[in-house]
């Protein structure tokens, strides 16, 4: 099968024009009328809601906001987790070591209250968003909503991207509130729904 560059389109292998938008295939863009159609009213071009990448899943269209958000969120989950274990731990290991009691203890808790959030993502972060998105294209929360993160090459990031990636969004965690909500709504005004840790090593999230 030969996949159309403009529409994604599938077609036979030896084919010269796009049956979906009657793009020629080997570079010219000059579509062809339908036998039927009359010249007077020829057929609708279908245009894409992704420019097709060579190696992008047929069909494959940049990720919306809600699924992306429905995606975070589930992930989300997964780092509370990871926080509750973390507040635990460091709760028990404080008051052990320190001597530190009532007032103290709990004042040195709301402190590093601030660091948790970052470092239980970045625990959580290096499975969820480190191994699965290099070797399966998604995350916990990104695979329920049928998702995938890709390079702009169209194939899956490698480790080494995927912890680059995972890195700046937990730099952007440090800045409690604002910089977790500024990325998530990122995709909201970009062009490429892209969040800025998706800019960060030229990612892209599609829905399959």
């Amino acid at each position: 099968m030969t996949y159309c560059t403009n529409c994604g389109a599938a077609n036979q292998e030896n084919s010269q024009f796009c049956t979906s938008c009657g793009q020629r295939f080997g570079g010219s863009t000059v579509p062809v009328v339908p036998q039927g159609t009359s010249p007077a009213f020829p057929a609708q071009t279908v245009l894409p809601s992704t420019p097709a990448v060579a190696g992008w899943p047929p069909g494959a269209t940049y990720a919306t906001w809600g699924d992306r958000a429905i995606g975070y969120i589930i992930d989300s989950v997964l780092v509370g987790a990871g926080m509750g274990i973390l507040y635990l731990f460091a709760g028990a290991l404080l008051t052990m070591m320190s001597g530190l009691g009532g007032h103290g203890a709990a004042s040195a808790m709301c402190c590093m209250m601030i660091f948790l959030f970052p470092v239980a993502s970045l625990l959580v972060g290096i499975f969820n968003r480190v191994y699965l998105v290099s070797t399966r294209g998604a995350s916990i929360g990104q695979g329920v909503m049928r998702l995938r993160v890709v390079g702009s090459n169209g194939k899956l990031l490698t480790m080494g991207t995927a912890f680059i990636r995972l890195l700046a969004q937990v730099a952007l965690s440090f800045v409690p509130v604002v910089g977790p909500l500024l990325d998530l709504c990122w995709p909201l005004w970009d062009e490429r729904r892209q969040t800025l840790h998706d800019k960060a090593v030229g990612s892209y999230v599609l829905k399959l």
